[in-house]
């Protein structure tokens, strides 16, 4: 039996599934790497075919870390060499990735370059793809580029009011959480028809990246995420659209380096930074009714959702 082993990296997570190669492409196993870099980091998985579900805590102090965890579970379920392709999520193709393609010198070679582009994700990524090579060498490895949903993007969407110059060095609004929206769009026509996926609609990924996108004749017209997936709505640690200008001030008033503010925004602001507890919503949520922090923490990412909504 052939399968096929889906790759999901996000942020703070890795999501797998393992299929079948067959016409309706049947789960084997599907799971999850949550909190990682986080001390009660746990991996969920369920074995479709026998209909269990088991978790345990692991130790993950970064995504390279679940390769090993990953590897193991497979080998106990399958037969490692049955895995015929192996189907990585990218979270940013910049101005020359939008289809699928297969992974090899050049493409890494490219996503390296932009890395910078989305450096909380493009890193381990890649991080991902080489590990799995050598694990794997025989195994293709594919390439499916977040931001393809939004390529299509009208021009006043993409232009950011910033010197022209930089627009020729891959400098504009990409959109992301494209592969979210693209398989909403289609579970939207598969539910509601295809009137509805049609028309106005305005979707949703809210996770620990969060953002929204509107859809118009099923393309995407316009998102919350820029540039990178920093900007937009406020995120579990990430902190969204901010003023410019603060760049400036905290370096004057703090001495606060380029290095020092990137961490800042990516890493100890959203969700996390305003409650000074934690950067899941459901631990805030537990405590919102004690801790006046988690309240507004909650409060304050509702009331930007609702707004960008409203936009």
């Amino acid at each position: 039996m052939r399968s096929v082993l889906t790759i999901n990296s996000g942020s703070s997570s890795l999501r797998f599934a393992l299929f079948n190669v067959s016409e309706s492409l049947p789960q084997i196993l599907i799971g999850k790497f949550d909190r990682i870099g986080l001390p009660d980091a746990k991996l969920t998985f369920t074995d479709v075919l026998a209909n269990q579900s088991h978790d345990r805590m692991v130790d993950a102090p970064d995504h390279v870390a679940c390769v090993p965890l990953l590897v193991e579970l497979l080998e106990k379920k399958i037969r490692v060499e049955s895995v015929g392709a192996i189907g990585h999520r990218v979270v940013h193709g910049g101005p020359r990735y939008r289809d699928p393609l297969r992974v090899d010198k050049p493409v890494l070679e490219e996503l390296r370059r932009i890395s910078s582009f989305a450096p909380n994700h493009l890193p381990s990524t890649i991080a991902l793809m080489e590990v799995l090579a050598a694990k794997f060498p025989q195994v293709p490895q594919i390439a499916c580029f977040d931001t393809a949903f939004h390529s299509a993007l009208p021009r006043v969407a993409k232009l950011l009011p910033i010197p022209r110059r930089y627009e020729a060095k891959g400098v504009q609004r990409y959109g992301f959480h494209g592969l979210s929206y693209s398989f909403l769009m289609q579970e939207l026509e598969a539910v509601a028809g295809a009137k509805a996926a049609g028309g106005r609609v305005i979707l949703a990924h809210l996770g620990n990246g969060a953002s929204l996108a509107a859809v118009r004749d099923g393309k995407s017209v316009d998102t919350s995420m820029g540039f990178t997936p920093a900007a937009g709505l406020v995120m579990s640690t990430r902190s969204g659209d901010l003023d410019p200008g603060l760049v400036a001030f905290l370096g004057r008033s703090e001495q606060m380096t380029e290095t020092q503010f990137d961490r800042m925004i990516h890493h100890e602001s959203g969700l996390l930074g305003v409650s000074e507890t934690s950067s899941d919503m459901r631990d805030l949520l537990a405590r919102e009714a004690a801790d006046v922090r988690a309240a507004e923490a909650v409060a304050l990412f509702c009331y930007q959702a609702k707004k960008w909504i409203g936009a």
